[in-house]
């Protein structure tokens, strides 16, 4: 009969039991750093280690499984403009990119001046300017 318990974490299985909590201890911290993730949200690790004796209770097959929780990746929200182009009728949407709906900000990367919705400024006026042409009818009369 044995006279002490002599199991070391480390050493059941070859080994494998500290190398798979290595892994998981490995995605813990990796979540941890992960700046999408809450910073002080907790993360657990639980090692689940399960003893099946035979009829004789002398030999016992350990089995031992993992259950990780990491913290959720936190979601990002943004605004989105949406209504019909009056003069198609189809349903518009897109991302708001300045504070306020109808104000032009100027884009931190480029510099340029754009519209709420981040195009730019200078490009819409060219196309206005071109549908709003003016006709001369006395020249075409002529």
């Amino acid at each position: 009969m044995l006279k002490e318990i002599n199991l070391q974490l480390s050493l059941l299985a070859e080994g494998a039991i500290q190398e798979k909590l290595d892994g998981e201890l490995q995605k813990i911290f990796s979540n941890i750093h992960d700046p999408n993730t809450s910073a002080t949200a907790k993360r657990v690790t639980t090692i689940k280690l399960e003893f099946k004796p035979d009829e004789n209770r002398q030999v016992v097959t350990v089995s031992s499984d993992f259950t990780t929780k990491l913290a959720p990746v936190e979601g990002v929200s943004t605004t989105v403009l949406t209504g019909r182009d009056i003069n198609t009728g189809k349903v518009e949407a897109k991302e708001l990119k300045s504070s306020v709906p109808g104000q032009t900000y100027i884009d931190p990367e480029d510099g340029q001046v754009k519209t709420d919705t981040g195009e730019p400024v200078d490009v819409i006026e060219k196309e206005e300017a071109k549908q709003q042409q003016i006709i001369d009818l006395q020249k075409k009369r002529g």
